[in-house]
């Protein structure tokens, strides 16, 4: 009887289609309205305003099991969010993700458990070379998620690009995907190598994965 209900409260939503469909067919899938600009610009005053505070410390490659700071790898500084600290961004933030996780299960049966964010931001010139968001002794992240919180005036020559290296039927394809205020990149963590070219402004952003266990 509850399996039964659960498929009559069932909507399909054409946005987390779109996102689902482009994952099938590309890998990845580029959105520009996964957050409000009103929850954009609330995130970005909360992250300066944390980052003001020095509360972000040097990213680092590896799990948080076995963590090394490697400057010539990846140069950004980051902050953990935490879901259950109040705080009316995070709030609207999660909220969202936890609809988008809830809808993939439903879904896609992707068997999303878990999930874990964090602000980075890169200070101008700094980068993270190409890499893969799984490690060998944890492969729990499913998907990963980028939500662009740079200034409105962003603009494309100020660098700072995700490019993700594709798998093509003539070899590997770079798609350059440029972190426009509000945008979002959802991709493979454990198939698609990426990498955060050097901008030429402090470039800002919330990462994070869906995990499965």
């Amino acid at each position: 009887m509850e399996e039964l209900y659960n498929q009559l409260d069932f909507a399909v939503k054409p946005h987390y289609e779109k996102i689902i469909s482009d994952i099938l067919e590309n890998g990845y899938s580029v959105v520009d309205d996964l957050l409000s600009p009103v929850t954009v610009s609330a995130l970005r005053t909360d992250l300066l305003k944390k980052y003001e505070d020095d509360l972000f410390k040097k990213a680092a490659i590896g799990n948080r099991l076995n963590e090394v700071i490697q400057t010539g790898i990846r140069g950004d500084f980051i902050l953990w969010m935490d879901e259950n600290v109040i705080n009316t961004s995070h709030k609207f933030f999660f909220d969202r993700i936890n609809d988008l996780a809830s809808y993939l299960n439903r879904t896609c049966f992707l068997g999303i458990m878990r999930k874990e964010f964090h602000y980075a931001v890169y200070p101008e010139g700094k980068f993270y070379a190409r890499h893969l968001d799984t490690f060998q002794n944890d492969d729990r992240r499913k998907l990963s998620i980028v939500c662009y919180l740079n200034e409105d005036d962003w603009q494309p020559e100020h660098g700072g690009e995700l490019v993700l290296y594709l798998n093509g039927e003539n070899g590997e394809i770079p798609k350059t995907i440029y972190p426009l205020p509000g945008r979002a990149v959802i991709f493979e963590s454990r198939d698609i190598e990426h990498e955060v070219k050097p901008a030429k402004r402090e470039r800002l952003s919330i990462t994070g994965w869906l995990k499965t266990r």
